[in-house]
């Protein structure tokens, strides 16, 4: 049962760690750690994405500033209390850890099995590239569900934007990291950054015969996606 779930949320990362581990929290008595991975995209930018790290998958590695490593594990989500209001939090939690002797193909890899909980939204970007954002519910053990931010480009955003709450999906991209600003008064805008899964391929799942009904993949989800806002 647990295996089942496990993989419909299935993360690889490589990179380079950013800073040193900081404690994060302890459950059940065990210490978890928070890194950020600097994980290079085709172009020549990076996302830095957030880890965490159980002290368990820390005895024989020693992960600091510049080590290289490959992570596997899943896109969790939580809610955290931040200026005032519930914020949902996305991290790359760590079931496996190497230090890679050969360079991946594609450092960034992640594929989900979830459910559409929101109606998705369609928009053009100021530079004219259309998106659809969704979010996907995605299930685990013991009745948790990670909620994950996603962004469909071109034919998928035009696809995507005509699916209903409810609708099972399956979808393969990358986690990528984004910049944007926000006001907070007349005077301050403070910059912060956001997490998603930018969609390269993705199938529609039929509710009643469970077979897929459409794959759409994407012709121009390389680009550095630089302008979403």
């Amino acid at each position: 049962m647990v295996d089942k779930v496990i993989s419909n949320n299935v993360v690889t990362v490589v990179g380079i760690v950013k800073d040193n581990p900081v404690f994060s929290h302890e459950m059940y008595g065990e210490d978890f750690y928070n890194v950020f991975l600097i994980v290079p995209r085709l172009s020549e930018v990076s996302d830095v994405l957030p880890v965490t790290i159980s002290e368990r998958l820390m005895v024989d590695i020693n992960i600091e500033k510049g080590t290289q490593m490959a992570i596997d594990g899943q896109l969790r989500s939580y809610n955290k209390y931040i200026d005032g209001s519930n914020k949902l939090i996305l991290t790359v939690f760590a079931r496996n850890i190497s230090l890679p002797n050969e360079d991946y193909k594609n450092p960034n890899q992640i594929f989900l099995d979830g459910y559409i909980c929101k109606k998705p939204v369609y928009r053009t970007t100021p530079f004219g590239r259309e998106i659809t954002d969704m979010l996907i519910a995605v299930n685990r053990p013991y009745n948790k569900s990670d909620y994950i931010p996603c962004i469909a480009w071109g034919r998928n955003a035009r696809y995507s934007e005509k699916l209903n709450v409810g609708d099972r999906i399956k979808i393969w991209g990358r986690i990528q990291s984004r910049e944007y600003q926000k006001k907070i008064s007349e005077e301050e805008v403070i910059t912060r950054t956001a997490y998603e899964v930018s969609i390269s391929k993705m199938e529609v799942i039929d509710k009643s015969a469970d077979k897929s009904k459409t794959t759409v993949k994407s012709a121009d989800t390389d680009a550095d996606d630089n302008d979403v806002e």
